[in-house]
């Protein structure tokens, strides 16, 4: 092939441009497909890239004998097609990062590397034998029900259907294996079809939501706004179907891992197509396996966390996001964007309605909606007959707490536990105990690379750093004063709880569900398995238990400290700390049972609680709209925040103070804060310092933000540290 071809190639490695090389010799330009892998020579080494785009060589690019040729072309068919890099390339440019790492972060494991794409087919199990009696295994029910389960189906059943089974299941599917009465097999994806008497009849505000997304053409976003239990996931289902009805392929993005089991399931008892499943938990294979369906428009539907924001998909033709609010859609690390907002910018791109779905919309997505930007959907009356909770404060001050909890939390919770009903108690703090400290001296348990203190966690026996992971155990005697009986738990984190629980209610199971509970593979579904059998129990848990998973038996919701987000400094925190009291409140009288919550306080007085409890969380949001106007805050401004860590902390500090000495000429219209050290200045033995840049004009922002790290990026001191660049930041402490 000629010389005058210039490919440019996308590769992983922290710089900010294309890379232009010549095509082998044995190719032809019908192979050099944009989209597909190459291995190119890079360095000293090789490695794999996708081609963006070609060229004719001109006086712009360097001259022929400079370049390089391509090793080898892997792909006969592209990987991305031309929308998935338009919107690629325009990530890259939004959040200043480099297209090579955004590229190899929207593609699986195993296609970064040379390997070639996993077969579409799904792995699932089939019975073995012939003659397969079900009595045999009367004694070990969970073998009994898979059995039952797949001798009624000829071909098999996939892993993803498996899952429709309560409780982990991976023990016994083992022992069945092992016994020779199962085996694995392969099959085409399954489509799903829901049942007649699945349909369900929505309300009169649902029909209208529906009829709403249904009407959307082209590009609109719609905000479902409505109150927990009112039957948002009713609305997602009808309008996924409408779309799958026209031969079109929808998007749902949810926040965390664990709501997606319940949500995969009421979506394949809901629509006629192909269910899929994306998220970190899953091996590398399957992601894979789901990331090629839908690539190849065999998977109609995509339920999935942040990153499947990335997964290509051909035909697609609607994107909802559950729980738009919550900051798990931001990533916090390496490439930081925000899956929601690029959501509505590939909405934007393909043409196509958007959902944003929550119960409690973060004030940008508020302001959009009021401004009308937006399309503003509301559900205000829960689906049936269930009633919102009536919500009380419970003035803590001059209480006596055990674990705390105060006295007549725990006489609520006796009177629910007496009718058979379920209670939650939240508590957002895992552990025993955030503190071991000495009575005798005062000495703290701290973080030897951390500005942290240690959490206790008594079913490790192990003082545990939250920040960093570093793990210890408890010392014999105080490290200080040498006393032995000194030493003291204070505070309470869900541990603690679940113990004196225990002993007040000890015929009744309290369950804890919260990240220590729930990190073994299908520990989480086990638990909630356990919730729904159990007639009156108690649940004990952190936010996880917050965030859309439906317990109809429960009809008292207990908070237990609620003042530990209304003294976080952080401008963002009034918002968060009244979405987490809703989310929680909302748990509870979502059947016909009526429910009720408890937040205990020590500050009944405060605005954001009476406001919140008098007039509601949009009225909330108006208020908290007002001020952060008054403040210029977002979503009235837009903000950048360089984030900078090293071992001295001094060497930090002055490489931001290099970086502002050129901003009056770089950014003359951007306001500049700091630096100023992290709320936790020491995280794992770096020390972190941050310099937070704002504007009212997003398009001065992106301007003169992209010129100012163009120079920095090119001087020594840059070198010298870990330094990175947060368009949007979520968390500026």
């Amino acid at each position: 092939m000629s010389n005058s071809v210039i490919i440019k190639v996308a590769v992983a490695a922290p710089l900010f441009s294309l890379f232009d090389y010549l095509p082998p010799d044995s190719a032809s330009t019908a192979q050099l497909l944009p989209g597909c892998r190459v291995r190119v020579p890079f360095g000293r080494s090789k490695r794999i890239g996708i081609i963006w785009e070609s060229c004719d060589h001109d006086d712009t690019a360097p001259p022929s004998h400079r370049l390089r040729a391509i090793t080898e072309i892997i792909d006969a068919t592209p990987l991305l097609d031309e929308n998935e890099r338009l919107f690629l390339s325009w990530c890259a440019g939004y959040y200043h990062h480099p297209i090579g790492e955004v590229v190899s972060a929207a593609l699986p494991t195993r296609l970064r590397q040379s390997k070639q794409p996993c077969p579409t087919l799904e792995q699932g199990w089939r019975v073995a034998g012939k003659s397969i009696s079900l009595h045999d295994f009367r004694n070990a029910p969970v073998q009994q029900r898979i059995l039952q389960r797949l001798l009624d189906s000829t071909e098999g059943v996939s892993d993803k259907q498996l899952t429709t089974l309560d409780g982990d299941i991976r023990p016994a599917l083992k022992r069945l294996q092992q016994k020779g009465a199962i085996e694995r097999s392969n099959m085409a994806p399954v489509l799903t079809r829901p049942s007649s008497d699945k349909r369900v009849t929505l309300s009169q505000e649902q029909q209208k939501a529906v009829d709403a997304i249904h009407a959307a053409n082209g590009f609109n976003t719609l905000l479902l706004d409505g109150i927990t239990g009112s039957g948002k996931t009713e609305v997602y289902l009808h309008a996924a179907d409408h779309a799958i009805s026209r031969r079109l392929q929808v998007l749902v993005l949810v926040p965390e891992i664990a709501l997606t089991p319940q949500l995969l399931r009421r979506f394949q008892r809901g629509i006629d197509g192909v269910v899929a499943v994306s998220h970190s938990a899953l091996s590398s294979g399957n992601r894979e396996r789901t990331w090629m369906q839908a690539q190849k428009g065999e998977a109609d539907l995509l339920i999935g966390t942040r990153s499947a924001i990335f997964t290509p998909m051909p035909r697609l033709g609607l994107i909802i996001i559950d729980e738009e609010h919550d900051i798990s859609f931001k990533q916090q690390e390496g490439f930081r964007y925000s899956a929601r907002d690029l959501a509505v910018m590939k909405a934007k791109q393909r043409n196509i309605p958007i959902v944003l779905g929550s119960a409690t919309p973060s004030l940008e997505t508020l302001h959009n909606s009021l401004n009308e930007r937006y399309q503003w959907l509301k559900l205000r009356q829960r689906a049936g007959k269930a009633k919102p909770p009536q919500i009380g404060l419970v003035d803590i001050r001059a209480q006596r707490l055990r674990a705390g909890i105060c006295s007549d939390l725990i006489k609520s919770i006796r009177e629910e536990i007496d009718k058979d009903h379920q209670v939650i108690l939240f508590l957002n703090r895992r552990g025993y105990a955030p503190q071991l400290t000495c009575h005798a001296c005062g000495w703290i348990a701290e973080c030897n690379h951390c500005d942290a203190r240690m959490t206790w966690h008594q079913k490790l026996q192990r003082l545990w750093c939250h920040h960093c992971g570093c793990q210890h155990a408890k010392p014999e005697r105080c490290p200080d004063c040498g006393a032995r009986e000194s030493l003291i738990y204070q505070g309470q984190g869900t541990e603690r709880v679940e113990e004196y629980l225990g002993e007040v209610f000890p015929d009744i199971p309290v369950i804890r569900i919260d990240r220590d509970s729930t990190r073994r593979k299908g520990s989480l579904e086990k638990a909630l398995h356990q919730v729904n059998d159990s007639g009156a129990c108690i649940m004990v848990g952190t936010q996880m238990l917050a965030k859309g998973h439906d317990f109809p038996r429960v009809t008292l919701v207990g908070i237990l400290n609620a003042d530990q987000g209304l003294l976080n400094p952080d401008f963002r925190s009034p918002e968060r700390t009244a979405q987490l009291l809703v989310q929680v409140s909302g748990r509870a009288g979502r059947a016909e049972k009526p429910g009720k919550v408890l937040i205990q306080t020590r500050h009944p007085h405060n605005p954001l609680l009476k406001t919140l409890l008098h007039k509601g969380y949009e009225a909330f949001s108006r208020e908290e709209l007002a001020q952060r106007q008054h403040a210029q805050l977002p979503p009235f401004a837009h903000q950048a925040l360089i984030r900078a860590e090293g071992t001295d902390s001094k060497q930090v500090q002055q490489f931001l103070q290099f970086a502002i000495s050129r901003s009056p000429q770089l950014l003359p219209h951007i306001e500049l804060w700091g630096p100023t050290p992290a709320l936790i200045e020491r995280k794992a033995g770096y020390y972190r310092w941050h310099l937070l840049l704002q504007t009212g004009n997003r398009q001065v922002l992106h301007q003169q933000l992209k010129e100012w790290l163009k120079w920095l990026r090119q001087q020594p001191q840059a070198r010298r540290i870990r330094w990175s660049v947060d368009v949007d930041p979520v968390e500026i402490l």
